[in-house]
């Protein structure tokens, strides 16, 4: 038996090296976009976060806090965590009520941890005995998930983890795991380990929808890594979509890939929702109900159903899937606050679907009371507008749009009945009901003619909203065959006001509006923004300063920054700048790094901090950047006028656990954002 075990990896081995032979990297945008186009219909999935860690359900020693990271954040031996495996019994696990679950919900495809970072796998898997067959239960998960999967039409997809605390080959180790060696590990022979995994994973259970990769920001994987895993599991499996965490591109949490080449087809912003939709680029948010991935028996923070509704809608507004996560219990069982919330989106989505199933994000900049999403019909355009807020006096205003209204309906409404529709200047002003259909999210049915028209106000734009003696900000539009009349004394603008020729300059605080103007009409509402003038902190005169910075390290359990100035440093030091280098191995840690940076003339400066978790930063006492609180890689700004010379700086950062970070940045008058010089930072002889 033993002997072949050997070969078939052997086997496997050789079949891994064989595969690849197509360069999926430079795929045809027609391809790419037929291969997309199930998912981008879709909208709406399911995350499934569950293995061991749902057993301790988020509570070790007195601390209830954790979850699917708790063999890490509770820094559990692995001899000690790997006792779980015969204590998985989850004898209540239904995959056909898991799916049914799922499909009444409306969602359209599910995705579910193969394998988490503790390396545990919910399959069959002939490359490690740390699965699901080495436990009590014995069944292997994805394989029923898959059948029940594709019985109802739901697409099946698998989130797997590059990052493995269990595997003997990965590394780094955890700062923690003093008592596990890492001599003998060898990265590249991991790398052939989860790719014969993989192998599995996508040739074993039917078609798969979507690879979802997750734990790549370690300093052991690379672009590189990256883009032959994408080709390989394209490869075995042409069709399935993978997303952006296959390789190091992704920019923290945002989701979004940095610039540069990578491999991946959409982005992934982690419980949050972007501001506004990118054209061309598709992205899914995935999110929590409560504040855990994982199982977690007191975590009662629960999202409402009438929030997530208007999550949906938000976010297939701007173009983007949602993945909503349930973490089931040790026993199988999805908790009973997320099978009510399941319940009540697939009754709106039963009424309502129509509305975000294969939509296009919303051609309005922002509408005051809701979102937009629309489809192509037969000469024209379909809007539904999701309005939140219904209006008091039944007028719902629609600003901007130009096109002749040709129908307008409630949704829900089963007779189709005609609203009646008005212009007044930009705006189609529709008479709704008095009540609202839905108190959660009524959705009004606006059929136009043609390709839809909207003008939206004028985009004002400045690098600052402060600024020291004169400043140029620009009014553009994207759109086409309107002109854009400005003022600068707090008037709405008309067909008399200034025309817009190039950049403004001011040379004092003033409230700048502008319009969009065809044919002489206004063809957009106002957009206005208030600038500043400023006078600049003045410069210190200090004597006898060196290149560098002065650091405290500390070590403690935060969840937020804490006041360093009450706690004893661990290690005091100079650096050359913001430096992890004296750090002790430990999981732990904080920073205080104090000096002066110096500013080259006088303007306004943005400073930036990239971190993981927590960080902030100071100008004299003035805190500029507040980029606090336990989160992965985050970017925060903040501005500040300064006058040339030397100026008091100080940055604060703390590390909890996962990956850690820093990084610290500046923009200046005439200088793009970089991270701060060696050359610019000093501190006292």
């Amino acid at each position: 038996m033993r002997l072949f075990f050997v070969l078939l990896v052997c086997l496997s081995i050789a079949q891994g090296q064989q595969v690849g032979r197509v360069d999926y990297l430079h795929e045809p945008a027609d391809q790419r976009d037929a291969r997309m186009q199930w998912w981008n219909e879709a909208k709406f999935g399911l995350f499934v976060h569950w293995g061991l860690y749902a057993i301790p359900a988020g509570e070790w020693k007195g601390r209830t806090n954790h979850a699917e990271w708790i063999r890490t954040t509770a820094q559990i031996p692995l001899e000690e965590y790997n006792k779980f495996l015969g204590e998985f019994n989850p004898t209540k696990f239904d995959a056909e009520a898991w799916v049914r679950m799922a499909k009444e919900a409306g969602m359209k495809y599910i995705v579910i941890t193969s394998k988490h970072h503790d390396g545990f796998c919910l399959f069959d898997s002939k490359f490690t005995d740390f699965d699901v067959m080495s436990t009590p239960f014995k069944r292997d998960i994805l394989k029923e998930l898959a059948e029940a999967s594709h019985k109802e039409g739901i697409k099946m997809c698998w989130y797997h983890s590059i990052m493995d605390w269990h595997h003997p080959d990965y590394l780094p180790r955890r700062a923690w795991e003093k008592e596990r060696s890492s001599e003998g590990a060898n990265f590249d022979r991991y790398v052939q380990h989860m790719k014969n995994q993989l192998r599995e994973l996508v040739t074993s259970y039917g078609e798969i929808g979507v690879l979802w990769f997750d734990g790549e920001w370690e300093s052991t994987w690379n672009t590189g890594y990256g883009k032959d895993l994408y080709n390989y599991v394209r490869n075995l499996q042409p069709s399935i979509i993978i997303n952006n965490r296959v390789g190091a591109g992704r920019s923290g949490m945002e989701g979004f890939t940095k610039e540069g080449e990578f491999a991946g087809d959409f982005g992934t912003p982690e419980q949050e929702i972007p501001a506004t939709g990118l054209p061309g680029v598709h992205w899914e948010t995935c999110m929590t109900m409560n504040d855990h991935w994982g199982y977690n028996k007191n975590d009662g923070n629960w999202k409402s159903t009438a929030d997530l509704i208007r999550k949906l809608a938000d976010i297939a507004s701007k173009g983007g899937n949602f993945l909503l996560n349930v973490g089931p219990t040790s026993e199988g069982l999805f908790p009973q606050p997320c099978i009510d919330r399941l319940r009540q989106i697939g009754e709106w989505m039963r009424i309502n679907g129509e509305a975000i199933y294969g939509t296009k994000a919303s051609p309005f900049r922002h509408l005051e009371w809701g979102r937009c999403t629309q489809r192509a019909i037969d000469g024209g355009v379909r809007l539904y507008l999701h309005v939140f807020d219904w209006p008091q006096n039944r007028d719902l205003v629609v600003p901007g749009i130009l096109n002749r209204p040709t129908h307008v309906c409630v949704l829900s409404d089963p007779r189709n009945n005609t609203l009646p529709v008005r212009r007044e200047e930009d705006a189609l002003i529709i008479s709704v009901p008095i009540q609202a259909p839905d108190p959660i999210n009524s959705v009004i049915v606006l059929e136009v003619e043609g390709k839809v028209d909207v003008t939206s106000p004028p985009t004002i734009a400045a690098d600052f909203d402060i600024f020291v003696d004169a400043l140029d900000v620009s009014v553009t539009t994207d759109r086409e065959n309107v002109e854009l009349r400005y003022t600068l004394d707090g008037s709405i603008p008309s067909i008399r006001s200034a025309l817009v020729k190039g950049p403004v300059r001011l040379t004092g605080s003033t409230l700048v509006s502008a319009r969009c103007f065809r044919e002489g009409k206004p063809v957009s509402g106002t957009a206005t923004m208030q600038f500043t003038e400023v006078a600049p902190r003045k410069a210190l005169s200090i004597d006898h300063v060196v290149n560098g910075l002065a650091y405290a390290y500390f070590e403690g359990d935060w969840d937020r920054l804490p006041d360093f100035k009450g706690l004893a440093p661990v290690k005091e030091g100079t650096l050359s700048n913001f430096s992890f280098s004296p750090r002790n191995q430990v999981e732990y840690f904080g920073f205080e790094y104090s000096g002066f940076v110096r500013i080259p003339e006088d303007g306004v400066y943005a400073f930036y901090t990239d971190s993981d978790d927590g960080s902030r930063l100071f100008i004299g006492e003035t805190l500029v950047v507040d980029n606090d609180g336990l989160h992965g890689m985050r970017e925060r700004r903040g501005v500040v006028a300064l006058s040339a010379g030397l100026h008091p700086i100080r940055v604060e950062f703390f590390e909890k656990s996962g990956g850690d970070g820093l990084t610290v940045s500046i923009k200046g008058p005439k200088a793009e954002k970089k991270p701060v010089p060696d050359l610019m930072l000093f501190r006292k002889k």
